[in-house]
């Protein structure tokens, strides 16, 4: 069964590189990789379509957050075309996450992938925000 795991970890790692990616080109082509052209994104903050939209939403996040970076929390798990996996944003030190402190955001996704592995769609769900967002 390593296959299909290999293929819902593939698609968690390109979600988070596409959290991750820094600047409109490199965002642009890493929301390009990640998601189907008609991909969404619906969490509590946002509910939206397409790779424009869906690179908007990470930008403000990119905005609200400076020098944060989302990572895997855990291990991806799946079954048919869905997976699901937590994340946590973290401190950014030196490229890498830092070990202190607790992550501000915390959360849990669940996506749904295309024939491609791309994905079509997540539902985002927030565990852990802080006051202000």
């Amino acid at each position: 069964m390593s296959a299909p795991t290999d293929r819902y970890e593939n698609a968690a790692a390109r979600y988070l590189e596409a959290w991750n990616a820094r600047g409109p080109e490199a965002l642009s082509k890493a929301v390009a990789a990640a998601w189907a052209p008609d991909g969404t994104y619906t969490d509590p903050l946002a509910d939206v379509r397409g790779h424009e939209q869906i690179a908007a939403v990470i930008a403000g996040a990119h905005e609200q957050f400076p020098g944060f970076v989302f990572r895997l929390s855990g291990t991806v798990d799946g079954h048919h075309d869905t997976a699901r996996f937590s994340w946590e944003l973290v401190a950014e030190a030196e490229g890498t996450p830092s070990g202190g402190g607790s992550a501000p955001v915390a959360g849990f996704d669940v996506i749904t992938l295309d024939d491609e592995g791309r994905i079509r769609s997540v539902l985002g769900f927030l565990d852990r925000v802080p006051g202000a967002a």
